[in-house]
């Protein structure tokens, strides 16, 4: 379609005289615009105007010659003569203006002119008319009252020009009869002077309205001829005229190429039977054919009727307007009309209507349909004093899948997940995607409660089998919180809100479970809001502190580094446990601020220990994968002085699983700058032979959970710890064991060749001044 180019706001209706001077700029209407045809003026009778100052230059000269110096008078003619000039070359740049907005320094330009011109006439009267009689002044005075009546007429569309000139050149006349004492000629002059300047104001405004109505007839045109030609030239409307038995005539190209036939082919054929085509002869036609013929028979006017034609066979959508036609008797001639193709419009609309309400992934109904159809079942349990429920359903370990293996795998993941949830429904439900990894199961008959929590079961089981996808096999688990309506909730909102606390307690307690709906859910979330609230502001408030628990050297007993532990005692909540905070603070991302804090207290405070002595930070998944993570160690290194080698990172085999590439990349960064990484926590999640074998880990920790099984005599935690050490040996890399709080439990990990260790028979965890204090003694002995 072509663009006409017009303005984006009309011009303004309402002229203030303010806004006609160009003192203000009103915010109604494209004044910008209006400005460019008030100056455009200017290019009016320029000669006309050179020739009045001309010849009002001649007749001040023949007044002022006989009783001055012909050297002023030829002086100021040279003045008058430049102004003029000066004057013509700004009006001939400013009257371009027209076709675009008037810029801001034009308009300045034009009165920088008009000034000039001004003070120049105000010579003859004010400058020379101390020295002139009384009646010379006057005529003086008629010379200037001409020029600036023809500022007045010949440049209607600028009045502050006028008011310009007549201010300075009426203005020092006025003045300088005063002086004289002429009064009765200064009266009249200051009435001519009003005259002029209302007759320029309203000669304004009438010019600035006949050209607003100028250009409203010229854009009306403008939109008339545009409608027109794309009407002519367009492919989406044609014309279509039937006589008084309904039969084409007068055939429209257009209307034969809708049809998919030539124009002789149609001329003369029945309406109705063109557009109904191979149903015609069935007699099987739509709704909308017979709504089309109900109008035509009745003779009535119709307007954009929506037809469902049969081209060739396939199904297209026509909107066709019409009008009876009627000659110059008055009798009924036939039909005629507009048409067009809509089909793909409505295609399109029906699309738009289909993604409103399912999830295109999946193809499962989407939170807005999910919304509804609970809407439904609270009405209908409210109704008849039933009850349904709202079950929230969370992919367990979906997000490590998405991260490692990519978008295009988690995407196809997620419809496998949705077939086999298509698959446990039944009438009673409705099952749709909320978005991401979430899924929702709207039951309508929950009156069994029991049925709620067989249909949970029957899910969990049936998602947490394994997946073949893209060559890979899969396995995530499916959280599901629920909440029974009305019980739980009468509005959507609020069983939707219940059913996802019951589901983020389900994810808390591990997941892979089902958890309903109770109220103490509401204290808890609430409290977790609350805790969230005030860690936003423990670093600012200084509430955390570090403790320090010391690891030894299982040879000489001997204290070679310390682990820093967090620690909060809010001024809210008091002592908060770690437990209870670093998880929230992964989920907040605010481990990120708070580890930072940690590694550089951290390294201050090692500053403060022998040299041999490290420090151990735990760093968690959300700091690694950070893109600043490696620019905050460096820092905390630089502002402490600490050596690189005596800060070591511990790390825990869930980092892999985010995004192995990263994770890998980071540590290879940090270990290059010459830090140490630890292992922690190893064996007890996922395996990490690979990562092992790849990154160069300065210690392996072995959990307290084996160190304990082996003190007990457990044969499986027995092998475990000695494959570990044999495994660290070889690859040289130092083990700790974590956990040892006995004699026997020291002695054991001796024998096991373990390294290093830590627990509570060396050490509890200390303040940093405590820490400090271990070492007055050259050796540590059991506490």
């Amino acid at each position: 379609m072509r663009k006409r180019s017009q303005p984006t706001q009309p011009l303004p209706k309402e002229l203030p005289v303010s806004a006609i001077l160009g003192l203000t700029q009103p915010a109604e209407g494209d004044w910008a615009r209006l400005r460019g045809i008030q100056y455009s003026c200017l290019s009016r009778a320029p000669v006309a105007r050179f020739v009045t100052q001309f010849a009002a230059m001649l007749a001040a000269a023949g007044l002022l010659a006989p009783r001055l110096d012909p050297r002023l008078i030829l002086g100021w003619a040279v003045l008058v003569c430049a102004a003029a000039w000066y004057g013509a070359r700004i009006d001939s740049a400013v009257s371009a203006a027209e076709g675009r907005n008037l810029r801001p320094g034009e308009a300045r330009a034009y009165l920088a002119a008009t000034i000039v011109k001004g003070l120049v006439w105000s010579i003859p009267v004010c400058g020379f008319g101390p020295f002139l009689a009384a009646d010379v002044q006057v005529k003086l005075w008629t010379v200037l009252a001409m020029l600036m009546t023809a500022f007045a007429v010949l440049i209607p569309g600028v009045p502050m020009g006028t008011l310009v000139f007549t201010g300075l050149a009426g203005g020092s006349a006025i003045a300088c009869f005063l002086a004289l004492g002429l009064y009765d000629v200064a009266l009249v002059a200051s009435a001519f002077i009003a005259v002029v300047v209302a007759g320029a104001i309203q000669s304004a405004r009438q010019f600035l309205t006949g050209k607003v109505a100028e250009a409203g007839m010229v854009e009306r045109d403008e939109v008339v001829s545009l409608l027109l030609r794309e009407f002519e030239e367009g492919e989406a409307d044609w014309l279509w005229q039937i006589d008084t038995t309904r039969r084409v005539r007068a055939v429209s190209p257009r209307f034969a190429f809708a049809l998919g036939k030539q124009p002789r082919e149609i001329e003369g054929m029945p309406f109705l039977q063109l557009i109904a085509g191979a149903n015609w002869e069935t007699g099987d036609f739509p709704a909308s054919l017979h709504d089309l013929a109900e109008r035509l028979k009745r003779r009535e006017s119709f307007s954009n009727l929506l037809i469902r034609v049969t081209l060739s066979g396939k199904a297209r959508w026509w909107e066709l307007s019409g009008t009876p036609n009627v000659d110059e008797t008055g009798q009924f001639d036939g039909f005629h009309g507009v048409g067009s193709d809509v089909t793909e419009a409505r295609e399109n609309s029906d699309k738009i209507a289909w993604l409103a309400r399912y999830d295109p992934l999946t193809g499962m109904p989407n939170r807005l349909m999910l919304g509804e159809a609970l809407g439904e079942a609270l009405s209908h349990a409210s109704q008849w004093r039933m009850r349904c429920a709202f079950l929230m359903i969370d992919l367990d370990r979906f997000k490590a899948i998405n991260d490692t293996l990519g978008h295009h795998v988690g995407d196809q993941l997620l419809a496998r997940v949705a077939e086999r949830l298509k698959e446990q429904m039944t009438e009673r439900e409705v099952c749709g995607r909320l978005g991401g990894d979430e899924f929702a199961i709207v039951i309508r008959d929950a009156t069994d409660l029991d049925y709620v929590k067989r249909v949970a079961q029957r899910v969990i089981q049936s998602l947490s089998q394994p997946y073949q996808v893209d060559h890979h096999t899969l396995f995530v688990g499916a959280s599901i919180g629920s909440a029974i309506g009305p019980r739980d909730g009468d509005a959507v909102e609020t069983l939707m809100r219940n059913a996802d606390l019951a589901l983020y307690r389900s994810k808390d307690e591990g997941g892979n479970a089902h958890f309903t709906y109770e109220p103490a859910l509401h204290t808890r979330a609430e409290e977790r809001r609350k805790l969230e609230s005030s860690m936003r502001s423990a670093l600012e408030r200084k509430e955390f502190t570090l403790n320090f628990q010391p690891v030894v050297d299982t040879q000489n007993e001997t204290v070679v580094s310390f682990e820093a532990l967090l620690r909060w005692n809010s001024k809210e909540h008091g002592a908060v446990s770690p437990v209870k905070f670093i998880p929230l603070a992964e989920d907040t991302r605010l481990i990120i601020p708070i580890g930072e804090w940690v590694l550089r207290e951290a390294c201050r405070e090692a500053m403060n220990w022998p040299d041999h002595v490290r420090v151990a930070a735990n760093v968690s998944g959300e700091q690694l994968l950070d893109p600043n993570f490696v620019t905050s160690v460096v820092s905390a290194l630089t502002e402490s002085g600490l050596p690189a080698a005596r800060l070591e990172l511990e790390v825990t085999e869930s980092i892999f699983l985010r995004d192995a590439t990263l994770a890998r990349s980071a540590l290879e960064k940090i270990m290059a700058l010459g830090c140490k990484v630890a292992l922690d926590d190893f064996g007890t999640g996922y395996s990490s032979l690979g990562y092992l074998r790849k990154l160069r880990f300065s210690t392996i920790k072995i959990d307290r959970s084996f160190v304990q099984g082996a003190a007990t005599g457990n044969a499986e935690s027995l092998a475990i710890i000695r494959a570990v050490v044999a495994m660290a040996d070889s690859l040289d890399m130092s083990t700790t064991a974590e956990g040892a709080e006995t004699e026997k439990e020291v002695e054991m990990i001796r024998k096991l060749g373990c390294r290093k260790i830590q627990g509570y028979y060396y050490g509890r965890p200390m303040s940093a001044k405590d820490a400090v204090a271990l070492f007055r003694n050259r050796a540590f002995s059991a506490v």
